[in-house]
């Protein structure tokens, strides 16, 4: 299952994610923001269960900003979830 999701309140823009049939990242791609930062979190979840990757990357914060790469990715993999179930 791919999606992409557009990102709010970050310098990245989009997320794309793929999820298998039992909802493990294949694989992420951020666009813009951070690249080296963003390339090894993308490489760390890949094999994760999503739920997991939600757990630990959903509400983190960036600087005074209410949001973060990771926490636009958590938003793109619930909203992936959802739209596959």
């Amino acid at each position: 299952m791919e999606y992409t999701r557009r990102n709010r309140g970050v310098c990245s823009t989009q997320t794309h994610v793929v999820l298998d049939e039992n909802d493990v990242i294949e694989s992420v791609e951020v666009t813009g923001g951070c690249n080296g930062n963003l390339k090894g979190v993308c490489s760390l979840l890949r094999g994760m269960k999503a739920q997991e990757a939600i757990a630990r990357m959903e509400g983190l914060r960036c600087g005074p900003r209410k949001t973060s790469c990771p926490d636009q990715i958590a938003h793109a993999l619930r909203e992936a979830l959802e739209a596959a179930h």
